[in-house]
């Protein structure tokens, strides 16, 4: 794939096609769910797995396995760290579901994480984005680049809170059609 494919235009393609179809005027979040779960290779490398997408939170689940331990048996922080981005990402689309039609770019431009516990078995990360700045973006319909931020909490299975981690995004929307 190059550097300046976007893909996320297939997708555009057809869920514009849908709309267009079926009359209908929301994006399909189940849909944008399986989209994001796999759009990225390495992720499906990994094995992490969006879980949940709503326009409130995104989650994914990392699995158990020993390729994705460290040395010490527990759960490595890159691993830790890949589940939060990928439940950000999965945040932001929900998010921004009603103007994703028209998104060009999304990338991660910095995050700071703390890590409180090791982790021992599969894990689950919660990300939510800023929706003082989603809400003002979906309320323009101008192409623009902006900014926003994100926070994903990293659990086990038994809910012990293992690592938080700040994210700081930026994106560029198209113009509404």
């Amino acid at each position: 794939m190059s550097a300046f494919t976007n893909p996320l235009a297939a997708v555009v393609a057809a869920e514009s096609a849908r709309l267009k179809e079926t009359g209908a005027t929301t994006i399909d979040l189940e849909q944008l769910r399986k989209v994001v779960d796999t759009m990225v290779p390495f992720n499906n490398h990994v094995g992490v797995r969006v879980t949940e997408l709503t326009p409130e939170h995104g989650q994914a689940e990392l699995p158990v396995r020993e390729e994705l331990k460290n040395h010490f048996g527990t759960v490595h922080a890159g691993a830790l760290f890949l589940a939060a981005e990928v439940a950000g990402a999965a945040a932001f689309s929900g998010a921004m579901a009603p103007r994703i039609l028209a998104l060009q770019g999304f990338v991660l431009r910095s995050s700071k994480i703390a890590f409180l516990k090791p982790g021992t078995g599969r894990i689950r990360a919660r990300a939510t984005v800023d929706r003082a700045a989603t809400g003002a973006v979906l309320g323009r319909t101008g192409a623009e680049r902006f900014e926003l931020t994100g926070t994903a909490l990293l659990r086990d299975d038994t809910d012990v809170l293992l690592a938080r981690v700040d994210l700081d995004y930026v994106a560029w929307m198209g113009a509404a059609a």
